[in-house]
């Protein structure tokens, strides 16, 4: 939501602290490499049926470099690098998204032998799914769950949000499948101050277990024209919960 430093203990190739990178023991030289004679790789000849071909490879004795030390470096056994523990400092924008990659430069391998640039420590983002909130691009999904006295009459009723617990009015003849959005209450746009928006998802709750009292104070409701739906009514409804379904699928 807002951006957040982070620190990461990595492994990691490095020059060596003995001999700088070289691979080579202190004071001691380099020569050609007498099984490519300098050149880096070797030449294979292979008989096949259309006469001998020629493939070449890179030398396994000088790993291509065309010269070897003469005597290896006790430390890194003539491999120039080391292994050790870093910790990298990174900041993480707000807006990512889950699968982002973030790329540190130079922050990867330091290269065999010395020679060349330190590769990049490519960091892949997994986004902790919240246990209130669907994600859905840059907006918020919550999907809210009324009594029927709240739907009908209206009332407060109490959201998450990114930034804490928030109180909504909920407008009186509130039907399920009713989406209130809450403007510029989503997730930012990565590197933009435009944020999404969150989505309230109205369902209303139809109570099982009904005792006499409350059985007969709804009945008496029965008669009203006001309680039963109209066909108008009912396909708008149905066509609201439809959207509903199809954009929690998405967000999973």
């Amino acid at each position: 939501m807002h951006g957040v430093e982070k620190k990461l203990k990595i492994p990691r190739l490095v020059p060596c602290s003995a001999c700088g990178g070289t691979g080579a023991e202190n004071g001691t030289a380099f020569h050609t490499c007498s099984t490519c004679g300098g050149t880096g790789y070797t030449t294979t000849v292979h008989q096949t049926i259309f006469g001998p071909q020629q493939s070449q490879d890179v030398c396994p004795e000088c790993h291509g470099e065309g010269k070897v030390v003469d005597r290896k470096c006790s430390k890194c056994n003539g491999e120039g690098v080391e292994r050790v523990e870093e910790v990298v400092n990174f900041y993480i924008p707000a807006g990512v998204e889950d699968g982002m990659t973030l790329t540190l430069p130079n922050k990867g391998n330091a290269p065999r032998g010395g020679k060349g640039v330190n590769g990049d420590l490519l960091i892949v983002v997994q986004e902790e799914k919240d246990t209130e909130l669907l994600r859905d691009g840059n907006d918020l999904i919550y999907n809210l769950m009324l009594d029927f006295p709240t739907a009908a009459l209206g009332g407060p009723a109490e959201i998450p949000t990114v930034d804490g617990r928030a109180r909504l009015t909920i407008p009186a003849g509130t039907q399920p499948g009713k989406v209130l959005r809450l403007r510029g209450k989503g997730l930012p746009q990565l590197n933009s101050n435009i944020k999404g928006d969150l989505l309230v998802n109205v369902m209303v709750y139809v109570p099982e277990n009904l005792n006499d009292k409350e059985k007969s104070a709804i009945e008496s409701l029965k008669d009203s024209d006001n309680i039963v739906p109209s066909k108008s009514t009912a396909s708008r409804i149905f066509s609201r919960l439809r959207h509903i379904f199809n954009r929690e699928n998405r967000s999973e």
